[in-house]
Parts: structure tokens; sequence; C-alpha cells
């Protein structure tokens, strides 16, 4: 996996996206799918998921992850970040798209 990862993943979502992993025991021949639902006038939802490598994706390594994206996807992708925020009422990742 020689491509440069799209998406910028903070330490704080990758220890989280480990810690699933660990917890969850996800297959060492799964990955971390990073994926869009719906693109209309609403806009999109943005999805992660461990799932395996499908014809379409694209690959890229992040530190000790395997991430898939479809190539479907990837302009609605390229240059967001994935966070994890932890709060008093709520915790969970968060897409956030970086300024240039």
């Amino acid at each position: 996996m020689d491509k440069l990862i799209p998406i910028e993943i903070t330490d704080k979502a990758y220890d989280e996206i480990k810690n699933i992993i660990a917890k969850k025991n996800i297959p060492d021949d799964y990955g971390l799918r990073i994926g869009i639902q719906g693109a209309g006038c609403v806009g999109v939802s943005y999805l992660l998921g461990f799932d395996k490598k499908k014809e379409d994706d694209d690959a890229f390594g992040h530190k000790e992850l395997n991430i898939y994206v479809s190539r479907k996807h990837f302009l609605y992708l390229a240059g967001m970040q994935i966070d994890f925020h932890e709060g008093a009422d709520a915790q969970g990742f968060v897409f956030e798209k970086l300024e240039n």
C-alpha cells in the first residue's frame, strides 16, 4: 500500500479504532472502510466500518491500519480529517473538512 491516504486520521481517532479492533476481535484480513452514504441535496453522511478489500477499492496504509475507500467515494473524502470526540453527553467519530 504505497498510496498516500487522502484522509487525515488524528491520533485520538486512530487509538479508538485500534481499541475497537481489539475489543471486537476484528480479523486481520479486514481493514477500515471509510465511505459515504447519500450525496444529494442534503449532503452526505460519512461511514466507518471494517471490511475486506473489494475490487473497486483504493487501498491505503496508516500506521498499522489497512484502509479501503471505494473509488466512487474518493472525491467526497479527499481532504477530510477523522477525529474522535468524547463529551459529557456524547462520543463518536467526527469528519471535518481540512482547510487548505
